[in-house]
């Protein structure tokens, strides 16, 4: 059913259930999992990374590098153990909403695989990442109950 799976990760373990489910679709279908982590920029261009609830800001070239490293580790540890998987990892920047789109129509995506956080209280009713995923992508999406 699908052949190109979009799913993004921070670290957390939130992210990491989605990632399952990800990956749990790609066995039964044969699909690419395509798991991407979005570099954010705060406020002031700032390059930042979120592992977890922690973030993690750099501000000069040297330093991105490690935000970049940093990146890279969380996309290991999310892929790893899963020879049996066709899996590819992309860094991106920007908002992770936007971002996981604008990968999902580069690659030709049939899905984005998102977890449900922010989908309750305020984050629900001021947008959240699912949220804007599943009103913006041109491609099916999966919300996965992760919380």
């Amino acid at each position: 059913m699908f052949s190109t799976i979009v799913v993004g990760t921070d670290g957390s373990e939130t992210a990491n259930q989605a990632v399952g489910v990800a990956k749990y679709l790609a066995r039964q279908d044969g699909a690419v999992v395509h798991l991407v982590h979005v570099i954010k920029a705060s406020p002031s261009g700032t390059p930042v990374t979120q592992v977890g609830s922690s973030v993690v800001v750099r501000g000069d070239d040297a330093t991105t590098r490690e935000v970049r490293d940093a990146a890279d580790a969380i996309l290991e540890k999310a892929g790893a153990g899963d020879g049996d998987l066709n899996i590819k990892t992309h860094i991106a920047t920007g908002s992770p909403a936007d971002a996981l789109i604008e990968m999902a129509d580069r690659l030709g995506a049939d899905l984005i695989v998102v977890g449900s956080m922010g989908m309750r209280g305020a984050r629900r009713l001021i947008g959240s990442v699912p949220n804007s995923i599943a009103h913006g992508a041109n491609c099916n999406v999966l919300i996965a109950k992760t919380i």
